[in-house]
């Protein structure tokens, strides 16, 4: 994961499991408090990174958990950077695999965002989470 001005802030990893993709992380760097976190529908990374699309969305639903209409495939919870810091994080993201059914690796890849503010939750595109503040390019471990 990388910052607007190419600082690293911090790493990634995607695990197929039965369950869905396992993401686990550590960022640090980013400012205190609540951010959102999502898989975008680009594999590419140029600051501000609107190159990495929307959010990955295959079922063409409304953005958040507490929308009707909702959820992309890509929403995440929020995360929450503490005082010291640094955070480590791991969710799983149902209904996604790295190749296979709804593949995070496509043609153009997918990149995962965090963003400034945090996650509303419902308001579509993106619950009105700021600017996307660090990206990392979704690739296989070489």
């Amino acid at each position: 994961m990388r910052d607007l001005v190419g600082g690293r802030v911090g790493t990634v990893t995607l695990t197929d499991t039965y369950a869905g993709v396992l993401i686990r992380g550590t960022i640090s760097e980013l400012g205190l408090g609540a951010h959102a976190i999502h898989i975008h529908a680009v594999g590419r990374c140029e600051p501000p990174f609107t190159t990495a699309g929307p959010h990955f969305n295959p079922e063409n639903r409304k953005h958040g958990f507490r929308s009707p209409n909702g959820w992309h495939l890509g929403d995440l919870p929020n995360i929450d950077t503490p005082a010291s810091g640094r955070l480590t994080f791991e969710f799983v993201l149902p209904g996604v695999t790295i190749r296979g059914k709804n593949a995070l690796l496509d043609a153009d890849g997918a990149a995962i965002i965090i963003h400034a503010s945090r996650d509303d939750y419902v308001t579509d595109p993106a619950g009105d989470s700021g600017a996307r503040a660090a990206c990392g390019v979704i690739t296989l471990a070489r």
